[in-house]
């Protein structure tokens, strides 16, 4: 299916390649973009602590990879028959708070083991939205299903989510001062806030995005929202949900990002990985021919030979 392009984009000048190291941090979109890469075979990490949802929580996480500092022992509770902590996802929750403990320390150390030698990282913003826990006056990034009351629901104004991602970004740069960051807002509408509830938080999320590319020309922008928003904008690219993008959303966006960021050596190298996704993904109607003895022997070969050029790659 080809649409006309409305959004005008260019070809990046530090494209990924196989060489890349990547990180992505952010919301639920930042999963279906990690998927691919992940699917595709690059070298990328993604939200190591679960989904974060808003600027301040991805400057805090960043800040505690960085700093080595352990998060608030005031902020594990205990929600629904598991610890939390309110600066993480649930993913990392666990039975008991030592383990939740020690599932938190090690995604930490793995993103700070990640950060060496780190090429490119893209930030995606999901809302504006976020909830201040009224115990410690602080920013979370979770509430766990505790009661409400626990909580003030606050609109980070661009000023705010300017500072928390021009902080983001200096602490990502002591760790590699080469790394090249990609801003994004997420295309999912936050609807259970409200319909105007969500614009508002989009636009807040915008002025401050292209706050941050003036202030910081070096960092750059992809129009992820805008193209959803713009040149998918009927509901057949939507979920049952009609909130989330469908695959075919996922896969146009996909197609616009490969097309600016991915280096074109590394497209040749793409088509190599499908080739071996796919004879991965084969069902053969005899398992026992002689014809598919021959496959598996041409798909170990083809699997031989990328691991041999990276070594990285695993199937």
């Amino acid at each position: 299916m080809k649409l006309q392009t409305q959004i005008s984009i260019s070809r990046a000048s530090d494209c990924i390649d196989y060489d890349s190291r990547l990180l992505l941090l952010g919301s639920c979109f930042a999963e279906n973009i990690g998927d691919k890469f992940g699917y595709y075979k690059f070298q990328s990490l993604v939200n190591p602590v679960g989904i974060l949802y808003q600027s301040m929580a991805i400057q805090n996480f960043t800040k505690k990879v960085v700093s080595g500092q352990g998060f608030l022992d005031d902020h594990m509770v205990s929600s629904s028959d598991q610890w939390q902590c309110l600066d993480v996802h649930s993913d990392l929750g666990r039975s008991s708070k030592k383990e939740t403990l020690e599932a938190i320390e090690n995604a930490t150390k793995k993103t700070d083991n990640w950060l060496h030698g780190l090429t490119h990282v893209v930030i995606t913003l999901g809302t504006a939205w976020a909830y201040e826990y009224k115990s410690t006056n602080s920013i979370v990034a979770n509430c766990h299903k505790l009661p409400q009351s626990n909580f003030n629901k606050v609109l980070l104004d661009p000023v705010s989510i300017v500072a928390s991602l021009l902080e983001t970004i200096s602490l990502l740069k002591k760790r590699s001062p080469e790394v090249k960051v990609i801003l994004t807002i997420s295309p999912v509408r936050h609807l259970k806030d409200g319909f105007l509830e969500n614009q508002r938080s989009k636009a807040n999320l915008i002025t401050a995005v292209h706050n941050v590319l003036e202030k910081s020309p070096e960092v750059a922008y992809f129009p992820a929202y805008e193209i959803m928003m713009d040149e998918l904008r009927d509901y057949r690219f939507y979920d049952t949900d009609m909130v989330h993008p469908n695959q075919l959303a996922i896969d146009y966006i996909w197609e616009k990002f490969t097309s600016v960021w991915i280096a074109k050596e590394s497209m040749a190298v793409m088509d190599k990985v499908v080739a071996v996704q796919n004879g991965l993904n084969h069902r053969p109607f005899n398992p026992e021919s002689l014809k598919h003895h021959e496959f598996l022997k041409s798909l170990d070969q083809k699997i031989t030979y990328l691991q041999k050029e990276y070594p990285f790659m695993k199937f």
